[in-house]
């Protein structure tokens, strides 16, 4: 018989002790956990519900920004990000790889389709120990007709996921005033879209929206469970944007400074349109701008010109030392005064005016408007209304302080006034600095009876979930410096400066539209602080307005330092922008003309055997416009013959030896394209009326006699109208296609 160890019963007992302590630490903390519901601190409920749940983010859209008549601007539409897998574990049918198999002839392929070198893309698709790359900047914002162009290369592991992007269907289109957005990466690895300049800036609290969520029950392998519950959190869009623009009229002014661009190659351009009735900003353009979808342009000019930059305003701004005068009772039309030189003080430098210091002679206060003369308003300020007086309206007419208009970084003008000769020379611009929208806002205080108003660009806020109105703006008046009998009569004293043959304005008549207004012919200070000398190293402007006894608009023109020669006043390329603009926005207003208008008509010179240089000079000088076909040196024929009245504007078509090649007819009346064409030996035929917008025969190309030449004709308002629908078109063929592609 076998006898028990003692040592095998010491240690079944010691095991039984320990299992048994176990056991009821095991009761107890299932106890616990039964009661409270938590393990270490934490709700275990929860930890499942986390574990066996999914969640996804329902992308809010950003808020769409509208013009005054509801046309889009700004607004988010689908686009997509590409996306490599990497990783081999993706792949369970080595017949049909789901990763890059191929990194070589991948890169090879992508990098005909984005803007990344070959070599690039390779390195991405070639990283160790990583799941998947995209391609940075390069990879976003894939539109679906690149996208489905990859897709159709079918190489392995390339995807996409869907994403949204900023789409502005207009291109340029006021671009500093709209701004941009950039998607930025946060700390916690998100990108969000931020707005960038402009009102996608200054209102992208507003625009952004808020992300919602849907959350789903799954099992252990993410597969949805039956009839499982959905916790879903909508997304709230950002708000919609209604600005006081009008597509037409920034359409008719984005075109006219295009011209004018592409002519002079000015160092800048500066416009504005506004309604000086309630203050609202109708257009808004500056050259160098840029494309808010590729930022083409972008590194030329980060500042929206119109707000701020400030410059020295040049003679427009006698319009408001003309007001303080008339309005101080000190103004007499008829009073004469010296022309030529004045000086403040015995010691300060002479005042001149701007024909050397030559002057007139004595001439009257109303000629001296007419004329620009700097000594005309030089002398009303020291002598008849008072350097302190004169100081009060500056402060009336907003010159101390910013307008407030809703846009980002809005600067002030710096009103020089501390010395003698500062106090004068700010009367005729020189030496203070004002922002272009300073001026504007000054220059509704004549146009608008007395009353300045604030200018403005939000028309109103709406909430596009609820359709209810956040905010909404009303006109605002910003001061009453001058009376209304004083700014009527005002409007019609810068009426002269335009209609007299002594005035500075000729070439702003406007045919069938009465306009008021003063030009402006400011120096540039160089690097070395002096002002800048030479024909075209100025800063030339216009600020007008029209109809003048019931002026509906208001229009600033600058354009600095334009390519102009000897014979070319530095007042044709601002003209032209003028011009055009406030004709065409004023007939797409509906304002009638008040009269028929007289046009200035010329005798056209001989220019039988001239040299072409100094038959384009002699044209050019008398307000006529030549356009020289051919190859050669000399004037062969000319039409419209010698002796024949041509009215101002009207082109004078110079034929030289050699071949004739086609000009670009775009703008063109009909009159003066059936003289090229009789120059030139062309067949005409013609559709519609107005001004050309297509030409069967392309700018450039050689002619020669018996050719068919077709041209069709439409009016400004046609040719935006024509524009807005070929834009429109190819928006819903892309949204066609995008939402296939969302079907698919």
């Amino acid at each position: 018989m076998l006898k028990k160890q003692p040592n095998m019963n010491v240690g079944a007992a010691g095991l039984f002790i320990l299992f048994s302590l176990l056991f009821f630490i095991l009761i107890y903390r299932f106890a616990t956990i039964q009661a409270t519901g938590e393990a270490h601190g934490k709700a275990l409920a929860a930890r499942a519900q986390q574990k066996y749940s999914r969640e996804n983010v329902i992308e809010a859209s950003r808020g769409t920004i509208f013009d005054r008549n509801k046309e889009v601007i700004a607004e988010d539409t689908t686009a997509y990000t590409l996306v490599a897998i990497l990783d081999k574990k993706m792949t369970s049918d080595p017949e049909k790889p789901r990763h890059v198999k191929d990194p070589e002839k991948t890169a090879e392929v992508l990098a005909k389709y984005i803007e990344m070198e070959e070599s690039e893309i390779y390195d991405r698709l070639t990283k160790e120990g990583v799941f998947q790359v995209e391609f940075g900047k390069a990879g976003r914002d894939i539109s679906h007709q690149v996208k489905a162009k990859i897709e159709k290369e079918k190489m392995p592991g390339i995807i996409f996921t869907q994403d949204s992007k900023r789409f502005y269907p207009n291109g340029v289109f006021s671009s500093h005033l709209i701004g941009y957005v950039e998607k930025e990466e946060k700390e916690t690895g998100k990108t969000e879209t931020v707005g960038q300049l402009g009102i996608e800036k200054s209102f992208d609290k507003y625009l952004t929206g808020k992300n919602g969520s849907i959350k789903v029950e799954n099992d252990l392998w993410g597969f949805l469970l039956p009839d499982a519950k959905k916790e879903i959190k909508p997304a709230t869009n950002g708000s919609d944007i209604y600005l006081t623009l009008d597509k037409k009229i920034q359409t008719f002014l984005e075109d006219a400074i295009n011209r004018v661009d592409k002519e002079y190659s000015p160092e800048k351009i500066i416009a504005v349109v506004a309604n000086p009735k309630t203050g609202d900003i109708l257009a808004m353009a500056q050259r160098p701008t840029f494309h808010p979808k590729t930022r083409e342009g972008l590194e030329q000019s980060w500042h929206n010109e119109v707000i701020e930059t400030s410059i020295e305003p040049g003679s427009t701004m006698k319009i408001f030392t003309l007001s303080a005068a008339v309005e101080e009772k000190v103004f007499n039309p008829n009073e004469l005064f010296k022309s030529g030189t004045y000086k403040v003080t015995p010691k300060s430098v002479a005042i001149r005016d701007h024909n050397g210091g030559k002057g007139w002679g004595p001439i009257s206060y109303l000629e001296g408007i007419q004329r620009s003369s700097n000594v005309a308003v030089a002398t009303l300020v020291n002598e008849k209304i008072g350097v302190d007086t004169f100081r009060d309206y500056l402060t009336a007419f907003g010159f101390d302080k910013p307008t407030g208009i809703e846009l980002p970084d809005e600067v002030s003008g710096r009103v020089l006034y501390k010395w003698p000769i500062e106090k004068i020379t700010t009367s005729f611009g020189q030496g203070t600095t004002v922002t272009p929208l300073q001026l504007v806002q000054a220059a509704t205080a004549v146009a608008n009876d007395g009353k300045m108003m604030k200018p403005n660009i939000i028309d109103k806020i709406v909430d596009p979930n609820t359709g209810k109105v956040i905010e909404e703006s009303k006109p605002q008046v910003a001061g009453t410096p001058i009376s209304a009998e004083t700014a009527k009569e005002v409007r019609e004293i810068l009426e002269t400066t335009i209609t007299d043959e002594d005035g500075t304005g000729g070439n702003y008549k406007i045919n069938g539209y009465d306009v008021a207004g003063k030009t402006g012919t400011a120096q540039i200070p160089g690097a070395d602080g002096r002002y800048m000398t030479g024909h075209e190293n100025f800063l030339f402007s216009f600020l007008g307005m029209a109809p003048t006894d019931d002026p509906e608009l208001v229009v600033y023109v600058a354009v600095q330092q334009p390519e102009i020669d000897e014979s070319t006043n530095g007042s044709v390329p601002v003209s032209e922008i003028f011009n055009t603009v406030m004709k065409s926005s004023l007939q797409y207003l509906d304002i009638q003309p008040s009269k028929q208008g007289k046009v200035t008509s010329n005798k056209v010179p001989d220019l039988s055997n001239m040299s072409v240089e100094k038959a384009e000079k002699q044209l050019k000088n008398i307000g006529l416009k030549p356009v020289v076909i051919g190859q050669g040196t000399r004037v062969e024929r000319q039409t419209p013959a010698s002796g024949t009245e041509a009215l101002e504007g009207e082109r004078v078509i110079i034929k030289t030896s050699g071949k004739i090649t086609a000009p670009d007819l775009s703008g063109w009346s009909l009159r003066d394209v059936m003289k090229f064409a009789q120059t030139a030996g062309l067949k005409l035929n013609k559709a519609g009326s107005g001004y050309v917008s297509k030409q069967s025969i392309k700018a450039g190309a050689t002619v020669k006699q018996g050719d068919y030449l077709i041209v069709e004709l439409a009016t400004p308002l046609q040719q935006v109208e024509a524009e807005e629908k070929a834009k429109e078109s190819k928006k819903k063929q892309e949204n066609s296609e995008q939402t296939e592609e969302v079907t698919d």
